[in-house]
């Protein structure tokens, strides 16, 4: 026994003293390590402080998502926000000692270290949920024992700082899963545009499978992969004892249902959230992308959606007025035989533009069409579909007259229908057709354009903007970038410049033809009227209602074009756009239907200039407010000086400045403003507005605009609380086509916007200011006359402009005065050419 002893006592006893010595060295070694590499690690405060990047959203004045900025996909989510089922999954895919181990788990890296000894990779890894975060915010990606050990490190750092909740709060927004989304709450939206709370098991268990590598395991591009590690998912989850067997067996035997999800806004609003992002990014830099800033904006979201039908509904309508310019392309197809997978490869080129869907015809009827949609189903296309469709020539002339389908389609025709009555860019349900209420239309996108802007006249909010028919089609903000002659819509401000100068809404003038020599045009010029009627001696407010030119062109050579384009700034025109001679009486200036809109507002309030905005406030990912919408308002009992500004007296005036806010300026009186308003009140009783009449309200007033050779069509109306405008026009100005007239091309399309506006909306009539003067006069001379006259109207002047009777006295007369007279302009003469 001594001889053994003897025999292997030293080697026994060296390899022990060599372990010892190995683990001592190894100690050293690890404890030199952490000595080295813990001074670089980063603080856990910068780790808890470091902002996720979350993309800006921006927001309706009724909190409805309008639009989402930014590179990364993120939906903040707090672990008491995530359903616990998907808290499990996680757990059992990931971590599933998560709540048990201090950030490491041991066993797990051993593991993993003797796979990677045994194959000479170093692939395989332990990470738990702790480490993973550490990896994700601080560390790189590369997978080798100097970043793992750096790993190990700061997850125990994270653990110590941290609680368990904390740490999976970073991760379930942190770890990407794929498809630029960041966190579940992206994910759920992306995969299965859901929240979290709205989730299938296996759904949730797809989700929990991704962090692992989402490129692999993604359902979108590797399905059979991915619904492989969803069922191992669901296999963790039942041996964790998170789901019992039947619910396992249910969940794994559910077929994939994800699919790419665009991110669904509440509202479609791309012309004016692109406005938001502009001035977002002018304001905050490209931090505006992922500092998760909620803008909300002054749109009204049941507004806004108005605007939209009104303006694809008015844009649609001049189309089939002016004919079908054929297919958007064709492809050879047999119905007997296509396979749908063909069909839909065929229109895998072309998406929903606006409100239409893109189809194949299949087959033809005599009257109808057979045609398989973008999105999967067969409909018909009935006559009162098609037969809209003669051949377009050019704006000013048709084909011959449809007599049958097959004059318009022919099988193989990639057409665009319409809905009717469905909501824009989207398809309607998916049912059988004959099931579904309204009826497909055949369409095509419009070449040519428009736009839709509302305000309140209060303040400027802008409370509905859209640019044109779709956003993705053509990026250019026509109401707010297109610069277009408004022609008669020009024509109110040129009249209540003329009553600043002593004209009356009485006062004839000229219809009748006339020649002009004006320095500031190039050759003589012989305007006419739009009818080709003339007139004689016409009051104006006859002539503003009827939009007779030829009145305008004397009543601004009478005024004089310099004092008008001086005149005109106070509603906001430019005067650079502005030209100073007589064809202004026509509107051959520029401007833009968010300019148009804000002048008719001066009008709408009573007087005041107001500045248009869009965003009431901005957010931090806090709910901080960084900003705050100050706008001018309207004090009609603050004292004001002649030229807009307060004085330093009234206590009004006092209180309104103690609260910081800001006063509109008045711009014109009160009188002007109302008298101009009941004028434009009769466009629409009894004028090139009257068409308005169907909507039954008393409190609407407006204008026609339509320019020279019809190149653009405008209607620009409003009550006191709204005022809207609507614009149609080519963008590369062209004729519209003969008729094309503000009052049949652009008023429908306001009458519509302020049909959804105005619902349910009482009636809101101005009263008569207390300095106006009422009396009756003669509606096609002017003269006064005896309230009974059946041609007699109620006129209304501002104090010093109204006329006198024979036999009565002039206001501030002694009442034996008996001659008639009328009182002096209060500027200077009317020229006597104009009547």
């Amino acid at each position: 026994m001594t001889s053994i002893r003897s025999r292997f006592g030293k080697p026994v006893r060296f390899l022990l003293y060599g372990a010892a010595a190995a683990a001592v060295g190894g100690v050293c070694v690890l404890l030199l390590a952490v000595v080295l590499l813990s001074p670089s690690l980063p603080s856990i405060e910068s780790l808890a402080e470091q902002p996720l990047k979350v993309p800006m959203r921006v927001f309706s004045t009724e909190g409805r998502l309008l639009a989402e900025f930014g590179e990364e996909k993120r939906i903040l989510l707090k672990p008491d926000d995530v359903p616990p089922l998907m808290i499990n999954a996680v757990l059992a895919a990931e971590d599933r000692d998560f709540y048990g181990h201090h950030g490491v788990d041991f066993t797990g890296i051993l593991r993993a270290m003797w796979h990677n000894l045994r194959t000479g990779s170093s692939g395989q890894g332990a990470s738990t949920i702790t480490m993973q975060v550490a990896r994700n915010f601080f560390l790189s990606p590369e997978k080798t024992y100097s970043r793992k050990f750096k790993e190990i490190l700061l997850a125990f750092k994270i653990e110590r700082e941290l609680s368990k909740n904390e740490i999976l709060e970073l991760y379930l927004n942190k770890i990407f899963l794929g498809h630029r989304a960041y966190g579940f709450g992206a994910a759920a939206q992306i995969y299965y545009g859901k929240s979290v709370n709205d989730l299938t098991l296996p759904e949730i268990a797809m989700l929990a499978g991704l962090p692992k590598a989402p490129s692999r395991n993604n359902p979108l591009s590797n399905p059979d992969t991915a619904l492989e590690r969803r069922n191992y998912v669901l296999q963790r989850m039942r041996a964790l004892d998170f789901i019992d067997e039947e619910t396992f067996d249910v969940a794994k035997a559910a077929p994939l249902t994800a699919s790419k999800h665009a991110l669904r806004f509440d509202v479609e609003a791309p012309y004016i959230a692109e406005m938001v992002r502009q001035y977002m990014v002018d304001r905050y830099d490209e931090s505006s992308y992922a500092g998760g800033f909620n803008v909300y904006t002054t749109i009204r979201a049941d507004y806004q959606q108005a605007a939209n039908l009104a303006l694809r509904k008015g844009l649609h309508a001049y189309e089939r007025r002016h004919g079908y310019r054929g297919p958007a392309s064709r492809v050879n197809v047999d119905a007997s035989e296509v396979a749908q997978t063909d069909l839909d490869e065929a229109l895998a080129g072309f998406r929903v533009i606006g409100d239409l869907l893109p189809g194949i015809v299949l087959s033809l009827q005599e009257k109808s069409a057979r045609v398989y949609t973008q999105d999967g189903y067969i409909v018909e296309v009935d006559w009162d579909g098609l037969s809209w469709a003669r051949g377009y020539i050019d704006e000013s002339n048709l084909g011959p007259p449809v007599r049958k389908a097959s004059d318009v389609l022919a099988p193989g025709d990639i057409v665009y229908l319409q809905y009717a009555d469905a909501e824009p860019a989207k398809s309607p349900e998916k049912e059988a057709p004959e099931q579904q209420p309204g009826r497909w239309l055949l369409a095509q996108v419009p070449q040519v354009a428009g736009a839709v802007v509302a305000l309140r006249p209060s303040d400027g909010a802008i409370l509905a903007l859209t640019g044109g028919f779709d956003f993705h089609e053509s990026k250019f903000n026509r109401a707010t970038q297109a610069e277009r002659q408004p022609g008669s819509n020009l024509k109110p401000f040129i009249y209540s410049a003329a009553l600043e100068k002593g004209f009356t809404a009485a006062t004839p003038v000229s219809g009748a033809p006339v020649v002009i020599k004006d320095p500031g045009l190039e050759e003589l010029w012989r305007p006419d009227n739009y009818s080709e009627r003339f007139f004689g001696p016409t009051p104006l407010r006859k002539a503003l209602t009827l939009s007779i030119n030829l009145v305008s062109v004397r009543l601004l050579r009478a005024i004089d074009p310099s004092y008008a384009v001086d005149y005109l700034q106070r509603f906001g025109f430019d005067r650079n756009r502005l030209p100073r001679n007589l064809s202004l009486a026509l509107g051959t200036a520029s401007a833009t239907p968010l300019q148009m809109a804000t002048a008719f507002a001066v009008f709408a309030n009573t007087g005041y200039k107001i500045e248009p905005y869009f965003i009431t406030r901005v957010e931090d990912s806090e709910g901080n407010i960084l900003e705050q919408a100050n706008p001018a308002v309207i004090c009609r009992e603050c004292e004001q000086k002649e030229d807009g500004s307060p004085t330093t007296n009234g206590a009004v005036t006092d209180l309104v400045q103690a609260h910081g806010l800001h006063i509109a300026p008045r711009v014109i009186s009160e009188d002007n403003a109302f008298i101009m308003t009941s004028i434009m009140q009769d466009v629409i009783k009894r004028g090139t507005g009257r068409r308005a009449l169907e909507l039954g309200r008393a409190d609407l007033a407006g204008k026609t605009g339509t320019t020279n050779e019809f190149r653009d069509a405008w209607f620009s109306g409003f009550t006191p609380d709204l005022v809207a405008t609507a614009w149609i026009g080519f963008d590369q100005p062209s004729s519209l086509g003969p008729g094309e007239a503000g009052a049949r091309a652009a008023l429908p399309i306001w009458i519509d916007f302020m049909a959804t506006a105005l619902k349910g909306v009482p009636e809101h009539q101005l009263p008569v200011p207390k300095d106006v003067v009422a009396m009756s006069v003669d509606r096609n001379t002017g003269d006064p006359t005896d309230p009974e006259d059946p041609l007699a109207i109620v006129e209304y002047f501002i104090p010093g402009t109204e006329p006198t009777v024979a036999g009565a006295p002039a206001p501030g007369e002694d009442a034996g005065a008996t001659t008639a007279t009328a009182a002096p302009p209060k500027v200077e003469p009317i020229p006597k050419d104009l009547f």
